[in-house]
């Protein structure tokens, strides 16, 4: 394997496995006002970022089975952050969409992950952040675009 590659792709896990432990999700919600179970935060955010949204494309955002995502979009219904109704393309499909509340809640989630990504980045330039923002958008999009043209070939 490159080396670039393999160390992008060491960075990149290391990454995943920060945003994927609890401590800072712990720490974001101990500042909530009204404090969320862990697997809901990202739900609430993609939700917020790309809604209305319906379920199965919710799950293949976060990368989780679109009945455990379902059973959380329901506890976020639940909980007043988001509302559920038909889709506004095709009326089978039932699509997410956060509430005044569930906008607030990600607004402070923003700010808080905002807090956390300056901290950690402190000795960091503007320009180096920028930099580093294109080129991840850069390469989400190029993994986007992968996985739409992966699914269409898989339906031909």
């Amino acid at each position: 394997m490159n080396k670039d590659i393999r160390d992008l792709h060491d960075a990149l896990l290391d990454i995943v496995g920060f945003m994927s432990r609890p401590e800072p999700d712990v720490a974001l919600m101990s500042d909530m006002a009204m404090p969320l179970e862990r697997a809901l935060l990202p739900l609430l955010v993609r939700i917020d970022r790309r809604g209305p949204i319906g379920v199965v494309e919710l799950a293949d955002l976060v990368g989780r089975d679109y009945t455990t995502v379902s059973r959380q979009v329901a506890r976020l219904d639940e909980l007043g952050l988001v509302v559920r109704r038909a889709g506004t393309r095709d009326k089978r499909v039932r699509e997410a969409e956060v509430t005044e509340l569930g906008r607030e809640m990600a607004d402070a989630v923003d700010r808080m992950r905002e807090e956390l990504v300056g901290e950690l980045m402190a000795d960091w330039t503007n320009a180096e952040r920028r930099d580093l923002a294109r080129l991840l958008k850069r390469m989400a999009v190029d993994m986007n675009e992968w996985v739409v043209r992966r699914k269409s070939e898989d339906t031909e």
